[in-house]
């Protein structure tokens, strides 16, 4: 019996026109890399009539009900570093038919970014990205809860934004689902703290006067400034003149707001 790969070739030529010297795609070197397939998921559909007409709160419980542990089954291979985690597709395999069977809906309404320009340890240019993300989690009778969830990305080209808001999905669904690990408990290592080194006010002030500076950053700069007791620094404005940087950031953020920067 043919196949449906054969029979499919059959039907998208006329039969005096097909032939078997149709080549074949190239299977990859064996050597390639391969994704690991998520794994199955048995979560059935909603019934026919839809699913239940309960609360948000009801319903996000019973998703939460369908999800009793995701393990950090994702490796990091490459680079220096090596270390398991649970990706953004492991989370969404799951939730997804959950969310679905009991009619809720994720929905981002809400994005705060902001950008710095890093580089890595070889001296390559990378652009961070840090988002906190609103989100409504809908229920099927249209009433929803709100919540927010942070992202952070490190990117060499365009997908930062992309990277760090599918983090915060994920930080999301893990959170508020209350998905455990089944990781050692953090608790049974301790870590000595030591003190990271204070920035400068100088540095403050070039990050402060770049283009592309947000208004939500303004409000982080101002904040640690608070914490390091800086604010009444003295820096050099956009016009030479003295000026303390608490002064200047708050000056840059008022004109961020306004749209005059």
């Amino acid at each position: 019996m043919p196949s449906l790969r054969e029979n499919a070739k059959l039907m998208a030529r006329p039969d005096d026109e097909a032939d078997t010297n149709v080549q074949e795609p190239a299977a990859p070197p064996a050597s390639a890399a391969q994704p690991e397939p998520l794994p199955e998921v048995d979560i059935p559909e909603p019934p026919p009539g839809g699913p239940e007409q309960v609360p948000v709160h009801v319903a996000w419980s019973r998703v939460m009900g369908e999800i009793r542990e995701i393990g950090k089954a994702d490796k990091v291979q490459s680079g220096p570093a090596r270390f398991d985690y649970r990706g953004v597709d492991r989370a969404l395999n799951v939730f997804g038919p959950a969310c679905r069977r009991h009619g809720v809906l994720v929905i981002p309404t809400r994005v705060q970014s902001s950008y710095r320009d890093t580089r890595t340890s070889g001296d390559k240019p990378t652009r961070e990205c840090t988002v906190v993300v609103s989100y409504r989690i809908y229920g099927p009778k249209g009433d929803y809860i709100e919540a927010e969830a942070a992202g952070e990305s490190l990117d060499t080209q365009d997908k930062g934004s992309a990277k760090a808001q599918a983090v915060a999905l994920r930080t999301l669904l893990y959170h508020a689902g209350l998905v455990p690990t089944q990781d050692t408990d953090p608790d049974a290592h301790s870590v000595e703290r030591g003190e990271a080194p204070v920035r400068s006010a100088a540095s403050y002030r070039e990050e402060i006067l770049e283009d592309g500076v947000s208004l939500q950053r303004c409000h982080q700069i101002y904040r640690e400034l608070e914490q390091h007791r800086m604010l009444g620094a003295l820096v050099k404005n956009g016009l030479g003149e003295d000026e303390p940087i608490g002064e200047l950031v708050k000056r840059i953020g008022t004109e961020i707001r306004n749209g005059n920067r």
